[in-house]
This record gives C-alpha cells, structure tokens and sequence, in this order.
C-alpha cells in the first residue's frame, strides 16, 4: 500500500474511532462510520452528517437546514451576514445539484484531534438545530 493510500485510511479509522467515542461519552447509539467514510448524528432537529474525504484530506460535516429555499437579494444577503457573525465554524452553503441550503464545515484531516472533532460536530449541531425550523419557515 503506498503512503497515500495508507494516510487515507489511518484518516478514515481515526475519525471512525472519534465518532465512536462521540457516542459512547453521551450515552447515544451511533451507527459505526460505513466504509465509505460516512456517518450521521442527530441532535435535536438537527442531523449532521459526516463525510471523511480522505483522498482529498478533507473532514467535510453537513446539516440540511432547508430544501430548495427561495432566495431573493435580500435573503441571500442575511444568510451571507449570519454566516459571517452567527455560525460559528460554520457557514451556510447551497448544494449544487438539490439547491437545498446547509451548513457546512470543512477541515483538514492532517493533525485532527477528538477534542477538535468534537467541538466541531456539536458547533455544527447546535447551530443547524437553532435555525433548522426558523429558515425552513423563513424561506419556504
């Protein structure tokens, strides 16, 4: 296995063992991160989904706060503003293919800690649970 592949991995079974001990540390029953590196956890409204990208490097953590919003200038304008002062790690993103609105952090895995990871994932988590059901409302 050459050291890219064997990076990749290591990446893939780190995260995996972070999301494990996420779940174990409150008490919630996970399920295990699929091969393709992908995980979800809910909290509240909110379900985070995690997608190790390891071939890019990448720790890429999404949450769908609303389908197919419909966005004039000004309501683009105030989620550009919320993300610059109200998500924290986060920022809002439109999906390219659904053109449903999340929020999205990406991180390099290179040097990623369990206590970053998981202050990454309940950032990202309380945020999508706050504005989940008032954007869903607010841009339907």
């Amino acid at each position: 296995m050459d050291d890219a592949l064997n990076a990749a991995s290591n990446h893939q079974v780190r995260v995996a063992e972070f999301l494990d001990r996420f779940g174990r540390e409150r008490n919630l029953t996970l399920p295990p991160l699929s091969p393709e590196g992908v995980g979800s956890v809910q909290r509240g409204s909110a379900v985070v989904t995690i997608h190790v990208l390891a071939d890019k490097n990448i720790l890429l953590l999404l949450a769908r706060i609303t389908e197919q919003p419909k966005l004039d200038e000004v309501r683009a304008r105030r989620l550009l503003t919320m993300s610059f002062l109200e998500t924290g790690d986060a920022a809002f993103a439109l999906h390219p293919q659904t053109g449903d609105l999340f929020l999205r952090i990406l991180r390099g895995l290179d040097g990623l800690d369990y206590e970053e990871f998981e202050d990454l994932l309940d950032s990202i988590a309380k945020t999508a649970d706050r504005w989940d059901d008032k954007l869903g409302a607010e841009l339907a």
